[in-house]
């Protein structure tokens, strides 16, 4: 089965799971990658960088129907940033958690009366949402884009490094490599411009989160490096830095292993994520707002 025919066997059976969503998107993604397609993967790593509120399934889900999506939203979101879905536009469809109010007992109530009822997740269902590229309107407030400088983000970063208890020091004698990692201390060889220093120590961060534990043991060097390397691609990538095509290694993330690709993708996606919720200003962007999966349960299908 080709490309395009895989495409259609998800769109016509529409997975219904998580599981199921995941499962799909490696198998056309691997079909891609052994066609020679190797820019399918910088697709969705790009994807990862643009959309890292939404989960890793619902990411690779917009990566695969629209790879040029930019900020998507749903149908009333985009109508109260006073803009209107285009007529004839067809939706990405994702999954939206539904989420539900579990009434606690009146004895466990009384016992802590600032938590009377939890929210629970009850399951998914499908929702559609829409690239801004579908619609007409006021024009948005743009996106930041820091032109091969990071701004406020190294030193962001910095803190968050040092917040998980890491020791982040510049150390000349490092050379000819640009950072390292100990696990719980990183050195950054100084003397790099801004935007090198920004995507070393993402690079390095990557390593202390992923492969200082146990799963270190379960991983080649090739893959840590990769999946390292992958962090790197997706911060830069969202905060408008410079990175280049970063294409062609990617495919040694997994030989041919859909299992293997499915973790590894899913744990820089996890990371990046990590890692730009805390580059994020304390007061929040207006682009995050329609990109929370909390919102997308009330998307109207």
């Amino acid at each position: 089965m080709n490309s395009t025919n895989t495409i259609a066997a998800i769109d016509s059976k529409k997975p219904n799971t998580k599981q199921e969503l995941i499962a799909a998107n490696i198998k056309l993604l691997i079909e891609q990658l052994e066609a020679g397609h190797s820019d399918a993967l910088t697709n969705y790593l790009t994807a990862m960088s643009r959309f890292h509120n939404y989960s890793f399934g619902n990411v690779l889900e917009i990566a695969r129907q629209m790879p040029t999506a930019t900020r998507v939203a749903g149908f009333w979101t985009w109508k109260n940033l006073g803009r209107n879905v285009k007529a004839g536009q067809k939706g990405i469809r994702i999954l939206a958690p539904i989420v539900g109010v579990r009434r606690k007992k009146d004895e466990e109530a009384q016992k802590d009366i600032t938590k009377q009822n939890e929210r629970v997740l009850l399951g998914f269902r499908n929702a559609y949402v829409f690239d801004i590229s579908q619609t007409d309107g006021v024009d948005l407030p743009e996106m930041r884009e820091v032109s091969g400088d990071p701004g406020e983000n190294l030193e962001r970063l910095a803190a968050f490094v040092q917040g998980k208890g890491i020791q982040l020091v510049y150390n000349p004698n490092i050379a000819p490599a640009l950072g390292m990692s100990y696990g719980g201390r990183i050195a950054i060889l100084p003397g790099q411009s801004k935007a090198e220093t920004f995507a070393t120590l993402v690079h390095e961060t990557a390593h202390e989160l992923l492969h200082k534990a146990e799963r270190r043991t379960a991983t080649t060097k090739t893959v840590r490096e990769t999946e390292a390397e992958a962090v790197a691609f997706v911060v830069g990538k969202a905060v408008g830095l410079v990175t280049g095509s970063a294409s062609a290694d990617y495919i040694h993330l997994y030989h041919g292993n859909a299992s293997l690709l499915a973790e590894s993708l899913e744990v820089i996606q996890q990371t990046a994520a990590d890692i730009l919720a805390a580059l994020e200003p304390p007061v929040a962007d207006e682009e995050d707002e329609p990109a929370t999966e909390a919102e997308l349960a009330e998307v109207a299908a």
